[in-house]
């Protein structure tokens, strides 16, 4: 039986892509700090981020690994938390690559969560893989340039010549999960909340969660595909027009809109940080597209009817 290993596998993501590739036949192995009891073909294995121990033993002969690892960026950027999120995404990338290096039949490939963030703040222009990256001054969004710059390094300077590397550049993943878009921004449009976020110009980029572990299994079986590859539906929305699909949706017949300063009020007041909402991230995935793979949801309001409906 093929083996998948998802490393920081306990959330919303990891959980989604355990039972997909359970559907497929796979023993899905699930490394995290608090394991609980197996399910079906589903194990769970304590580990650290730091050092190796006898979690790397699952490394062994598997098929793949999956890194999801990282702190959640959802919180204030104080100088404890700008330092979590880091080092949770770059030394569970290390000690992922060292435990590969030390293997007698290393997975036959490494994937590795990245963001499709890392691209330039944009309007007009779709950004692919071969687009520039970088921050824009505007976008607020130094730091998580920083982030993402010094993650896919640890990724690129691992040394594993037999196992192939793909950095999964994602943009925002739709699904049910508690406290996941969807639920939250549904509960906003009910309460007549639901109005665009800032100038709502900003175009937010997105993918279904069913179409992310398709993309994922269909990046496994093409072994001609290395680097980045940008984990994204084919059509970004403007925020305006994703708010408007939710009060509709939704059957909310108004939603007041939030001002700048007001999101900046509630994003402190809620913990948070505005670069989630205020960046306009315009991603396409050229390199998905191009060798055929098709998704199930290609537009925004099919894959909130979708969801809304379960």
């Amino acid at each position: 039986m093929k083996r998948i290993v998802l490393a920081g596998g306990s959330g919303f993501l990891g959980r989604a892509l355990a039972a997909h590739f359970q559907t497929l036949g796979y023993e899905v192995v699930i490394l995290t700090r608090s394991p609980r009891q197996m399910v079906g073909n589903i194990r769970e294995v304590g580990w650290g981020t730091k050092t190796l121990g006898a979690w790397a033993r699952e490394l062994e002969g598997a098929e793949v690994i999956v890194n999801l690892t990282g702190k959640s960026v959802n919180c204030r950027y104080t100088k404890r938390n700008r330092k979590e999120i880091i080092d949770s995404r770059v030394n569970s990338t290390r000690v992922v690559g060292e435990a590969i290096a030390k293997c007698k039949e290393p997975p036959r490939v490494w994937l590795n969560s990245s963001s499709a963030t890392i691209y330039k703040h944009s309007f007009d222009t779709p950004m692919d893989e071969s687009s520039p990256t970088g921050a824009t001054p505007e976008a607020k969004d130094e730091f998580s340039i920083e982030v993402i710059e010094q993650w896919e390094r640890a990724l690129n300077e691992a040394r594993t010549p037999r196992t192939r590397k793909v950095a999964l550049r994602t943009t925002m993943v739709l699904g049910n999960a508690k406290n996941s878009v969807v639920p939250v921004l549904t509960r906003l449009s009910r309460l007549g909340l639901g109005g665009k976020m800032g100038s709502g110009r900003q175009f937010v980029s997105w993918i279904h969660q069913q179409d992310f572990c398709r993309a994922v299994e269909w990046i496994v079986a093409h072994e001609n595909l290395s680097g980045h590859i940008n984990i994204t539906a084919p059509n970004p929305i403007p925020n305006r027009e994703m708010m408007k699909i939710f009060r509709k949706v939704c059957g909310a017949p108004f939603g007041l809109p939030a001002t700048e300063w007001m999101l900046e009020l509630g994003a402190f007041l809620m913990r948070t940080e505005t670069e989630l909402i205020l960046k306009s991230r315009r991603v396409v995935s050229r390199r998905l597209l191009e060798l055929g793979f098709e998704f199930r949801f290609p537009n925004f309001a099919d894959a909130v009817r979708d969801l809304v409906s379960k």
